[in-house]
């Protein structure tokens, strides 16, 4: 048995030869599937000598040189380099809508990369790791965890078990200070803590639905009245050209009839059909609710002046949801409201959404989620960030807790960002009204990472809630950068 593992050992170890990266440098591959090695992986040189010979890790080259971590990839200590190919790095820019790596906040890039650096050498050869499918965690030099593991092909695996893992396309590179493992993605700490918009039994849901509805056309159409059309039309080109439509909804809040405490509130609209270009929708009040559904037109429709209060960004969905939880709450009565859809400035996107006439979809709704409200939460621990200029400070249950129900049920939204630097989850930046649970705190999938510039104290305010609707709110926490 233990030679038929070392069998499969060797097709791990390196994909070229050592006289052939003395000669011209190892070529590591671009693609997805896995490459089989050659027999010896020790390259005799150090990780970044290794990266400076390598075209396929000149963007990695280039990050590295940028945020000046050189020393990090040429040191002494033994150390596991996960190295993302040009590949990886050139998907990361474009989603994250950085022309270049210079584009990238120092700090972030500084935090992406010792995240892809462990403070172990990791080899799949270790008899500790024979073992298919068993990750073991690994600290990384920005403070969180890596998991590394291997299929029983022994094909390297990254944080198997948690939200997203990812394959190693070349392995067991041996430089002088550790171990080079190469990857097609830019990856990321992410441990599943619970959806936090899951539904709880204990909740109970009340619907109500316009009393009236209809879209404007402008242009040649501006005085026609579109009230009884099955669909309510959004595309924005010039905002009020022959093709520009605006569809408005209007609703009676009073419709509500079932008693608790609002948690949610969201505006349901049943599509029929989208471009999907990933550009956003926008939700406006209207500061008019006089409009009929057999009067209004573009003519004489009255259009919101303020910020949208909700948005989504489309995409190949059978409904658009739009979370209006904080706009209802703000209320200060019930009685009608009307909103007004809005697509996205130039984008000649066509959004047909039905309406309440529609044959076959549904109707747009309102929704409630509504709680009994008896339920209790308790802060246990709250603490202020030290964190020095440019650094990192990884969040954990000694920073804030809250106890009152399962961590996966606590659900904190965030009411202001900090200034001065980024709040992290995975690969996303967390803005106002971003949601995170407290288990997401206890296994430390967040982070704070300073932007290196704006000394001083800063400030994060959050509000906790759990599935019962228990709530607690103005959670401060100071930021001291040092």
């Amino acid at each position: 048995m233990m030679m038929q593992h070392l069998k499969n050992i060797i097709q791990l170890i390196s994909p070229c030869f050592v006289l052939l990266f003395l000669m011209g440098g190892c070529e590591i591959q671009e693609d997805f599937s896995y490459q089989p090695s050659g027999v010896d992986g020790k390259l005799g040189v150090s990780a970044w000598e290794y990266v400076q010979r390598n075209d396929s890790l000149s963007i990695l080259r280039e990050a590295i040189t940028y945020a000046g971590l050189q020393d990090l990839y040429s040191g002494t200590d033994a150390r596991t380099f996960v190295m993302p190919n040009n590949r990886a790095l050139r998907t990361y820019l474009r989603e994250n809508a950085y022309a270049g790596v210079q584009d990238v906040p120092l700090p972030i890039l500084r935090n992406l990369l010792r995240y892809h650096v462990v403070n172990a050498r990791v080899i799949f050869t270790d008899p500790d790791l024979m073992p298919a499918n068993r990750p073991i965690a690994y600290p990384t030099a920005n403070g969180q965890v890596m998991y590394l593991s291997h299929t029983s092909t022994f094909i390297g695996l990254i944080n198997e078990g948690t939200s997203v893992q990812w394959q190693i396309t070349t392995s067991n590179l041996e430089p002088t200070n550790g171990v080079i493992h190469v990857v097609n993605a830019v990856v990321y700490y992410a441990v599943p803590t619970g959806d936090t918009n899951a539904p709880n039994p204990d909740l109970v849901q009340d619907t109500i639905y316009p009393i009236a509805d209809a879209f404007v056309n402008g242009g040649f159409e501006s005085d026609l009245n579109f009230g009884s059309n099955p669909l309510l039309r959004v595309k924005h080109i010039t905002g009020s050209g022959d093709y520009d439509r605006k569809a408005f909804l209007m609703f009676n809040l009073d419709d509500f009839s079932k008693d608790g405490v609002v948690t949610d509130m969201k505006l349901q609209l049943a599509v029929s059909f989208t471009h999907a270009k990933g550009v956003p929708l926008d939700l406006y009040e209207t500061p008019s609710t006089t409009w009929t559904e057999a009067g209004l037109k573009f003519s004489n429709a009255v259009f919101p002046q303020g910020s949208p209060l909700a948005r989504i960004i489309t995409s190949k969905v059978s409904t658009f949801n739009f979370d209006i939880t904080d706009y209802y709450k703000a209320r200060n009565a019930a009685g009608r409201v009307s909103f007004m859809l809005e697509g996205a400035a130039g984008a000649d996107e066509t959004n047909d959404i039905a309406s309440k006439e529609h044959p076959t979809l549904n109707p747009p709704m309102l929704i409630a989620t509504l709680a009994s409200g008896l339920s209790n939460l308790e802060i246990v621990t709250q603490n202020d960030i030290t964190v020095s200029s440019g650094g990192v400070f990884v969040f954990s249950e000694e920073l804030l807790k809250i106890d009152g129900a399962a961590a996966s049920d606590i659900i904190y939204t965030i009411e202001q960002v900090p200034q001065s630097g980024w709040l992290i989850r995975g690969a996303s930046t967390l803005r106002a009204g971003a949601r995170f649970t407290q288990a997401d705190i206890d296994l430390n999938n967040l982070l704070f990472i300073h932007d290196g510039e704006q000394a001083g104290t800063d400030r994060l305010v959050l509000s906790a809630r759990d599935r019962a609707g228990a709530l607690l709110e103005d959670i401060q926490i100071n930021i001291y950068a040092q």
